[in-house]
């Protein structure tokens, strides 16, 4: 038990689960004692998230939200990779520094602007969400680019591929894996703007408009009850697509015990 205490120190999966386990006994008790008539307790959001499990009305907003965070984030991977590709062309080097920077861009601004160059609410939402999605793909390719280790170039060179096949064997290739955990990274990012973008148009549904609906009757137990949908539907795509990294690419998991 010192261990867990201790800088460092490395411990069993078993004490892991049994650690956690017992922080998210502490911290419910902690939040049933210090709930006051504001906050809901703890038994009441379960007793709401039961019922929003039981509604055909939940799983429809979620698939709605669920689909849209997945086409953008398509589209996002796809401009993401030919960009950053493109950025050891010194011609399109200086778009993806300007692609990276945009992640200081609101969207708060650029809402009507987006509204104006799209014809419905759909392609508004999607729009939205690939523009900030983006940005912070690009930063992290382009670190993995940048931290590549520059004997992998000089073996290229060694082997006698020119400058293109370099470019394949290096970055496309070898490090098709970093594709993978650069989604599981950003995941995030999309998965909590979904909610915000959906807010624009809400005649499509989503868990975005049903948070503005709960939010906008004060009803506190349902957005609780509805946040512990989002963070587990984002835990498990995190642990899917962290899975399917090491499925596709054994070799990923020694790069990770390495580290």
């Amino acid at each position: 038990m010192k261990k867990i205490f201790q800088p460092f120190a490395t411990i069993n999966r078993q004490t892991v689960m049994i650690m956690m386990a017992v922080q998210v006994v502490i911290t419910l008790l902690l939040w049933h004692t210090l709930s006051d008539g504001l906050i809901p307790k703890p038994g009441k959001v379960a007793g709401a998230l039961v019922q929003l499990l039981g509604s055909k009305l939940l799983f429809d907003n979620v698939l709605v939200s669920l689909l849209l965070t997945l086409k953008a984030m398509l589209y996002s991977i796809l401009i993401t990779l030919l960009f950053a590709y493109l950025s050891v062309l010194p011609f399109f080097k200086s778009l993806a520094q300007f692609i990276v920077k945009c992640r200081y861009l609101t969207l708060a601004g650029l809402i009507f602007v987006f509204t104006l160059l799209t014809k419905d609410g759909s392609e508004l939402k999607l729009s939205l969400l690939v523009f900030g999605i983006v940005p912070f793909f690009v930063t992290s390719f382009l670190s993995v680019i940048v931290n590549i280790n520059q004997q992998e170039y000089e073996l290229c060179k060694t082997l006698g591929y020119n400058n293109w096949q370099t470019l394949y064997e290096v970055i496309i290739i070898g490090k098709a894996d970093q594709v993978f955990e650069i989604l599981r990274q950003n995941f995030a990012i999309s998965w909590l703007m979904i909610t915000m973008v959906e807010g624009l148009s809400m005649s499509e549904g989503g868990i975005g408009t049903l948070l503005i609906k709960y939010n906008k009757y004060n009803d506190l137990t349902n957005v609780l009850a509805l946040q512990l949908v989002i963070f587990t539907i984002g835990l498990c795509f995190d642990y899917l697509l962290g899975t399917l990294r090491h499925w596709l690419f054994p070799y990923s998991r020694l790069k990770q015990a390495k580290a």
